[in-house]
């Protein structure tokens, strides 16, 4: 059965730190593009940033110059690396593994981020 598992969510101060990690139970995880998502109270959920195969990243503008995606392949695992946290960082956090329409997508549980002002 395949499944995301994240970890690392938590309370920090303005300001702060946090890395995010994704272990994947998927024998494709080398070919997917993973990406990190995430859902604040009252709003959809929204790309934060990706990663492809390749190693090529795309972030949103909101995250930029602070978040650093990365994946470690021999680990089937996917990091987010959050420096200087803001409250407006404060969402659920979710793992996207991408299916790019040859395999199923699958979602992580999601981890609480909290950034407190």
């Amino acid at each position: 059965q395949v499944q995301l598992v994240e970890s690392g969510g938590g309370l920090v101060q303005a300001g702060g730190s946090l890395r995010l990690s994704c272990a994947a139970s998927l024998f494709t995880f080398s070919r997917r593009a993973m990406g990190w998502y995430r859902q604040a109270p009252g709003k959809q959920r929204e790309l934060v940033a990706i990663i492809a195969s390749s190693g090529i990243t795309n972030y949103a503008d909101s995250v930029k110059g602070r978040f650093t995606i990365s994946r470690d392949n021999a680990k089937n695992t996917v990091y987010l690396q959050m420096n200087s946290l803001k409250p407006e960082d404060t969402a659920i956090y979710y793992c996207h593994a991408d299916g790019s329409g040859i395999w199923n997508d699958y979602w992580g549980q999601g981890t609480q981020v909290t950034v407190s002002s």
